[in-house]
């Protein structure tokens, strides 16, 4: 399981670190590719293929199930993490997530997530207001 937040930087060439606790749970190759809010979000492989499954369960005559997929898909590639325990983020998922030079990577149960500090400070705070609102409107979940 994934959880906690790091702060971390995106050198000139597009890499981050990966922290210690996360790169353990990864292996040696996940997945990265769009996720929402304008992250990034990164599965070991074990957990790609079930969402791989899920996606594919969705009926193509769908449009709005096509789109998503195609979403998800076409910005998915294979990482790896270096000997100094960084990933390389394509130029097109750094845009898509506006990574510039701060970033945030967060553990969300079965995935990692990255943001780029400015994207994740301004959802934080926008959330935060609502997250009672939010745990009273759910399902019980005896927290």
């Amino acid at each position: 399981m994934f959880m906690g937040e790091f702060q971390h930087n995106i050198d000139d060439k597009g890499r981050v670190i990966i922290p210690v606790k996360f790169r353990e749970e990864l292996g040696s190759s996940f997945v990265i590719t769009r996720g929402l809010d304008h992250s990034l979000f990164v599965y070991p492989e074990t957990e790609w293929k079930q969402v791989e499954q899920n996606l594919k369960s969705l009926p193509f005559t769908k449009g709005d199930a096509r789109k998503f997929t195609r979403f998800f898909f076409s910005g998915a590639i294979e990482a790896e993490i270096d000997k100094q325990g960084r990933v390389s983020i394509p130029s097109n998922l750094r845009d898509y997530a506006q990574l510039e030079k701060e970033c945030i990577l967060i553990g969300v149960s079965n995935r990692v997530e990255i943001w780029s500090k400015e994207s994740w400070d301004s959802y934080y705070q926008e959330s935060e207001e609502s997250f009672n609102e939010i745990a009273e409107s759910i399902v019980d979940l005896d927290l």
